[in-house]
């Protein structure tokens, strides 16, 4: 199951990215996949046919794992 995460990162804004497992607490670096902007365009400091970018631990300064349509419960009131 792929992962979606909004990585957050030292002096720079926070990009999206995809991962097939979320990193280990061991990890010193995370792969990530299909990097890009909150708005979807590409990231101005990557190469534009990059196809994975690996961020060191000490770049990162927290991510969000992001809900996927699969996660999603859909919850309604029903009245009787």
């Amino acid at each position: 199951m792929a992962y979606t995460l909004l990585i957050h990162l030292n002096n720079t804004d926070p990009v999206f990215g995809e991962v097939d497992e979320l990193p280990s607490p061991t990890d010193n670096f995370i792969n990530v996949a299909n990097v890009r902007t909150r708005d979807g365009k590409d990231v101005k400091y990557i190469e534009a046919t990059a196809t994975s970018v690996i961020f060191p631990w000490h770049r990162v300064v927290f991510i969000e794992v992001m809900q996927t349509g699969e996660d999603e419960e859909v919850m309604s009131f029903v009245r009787e």
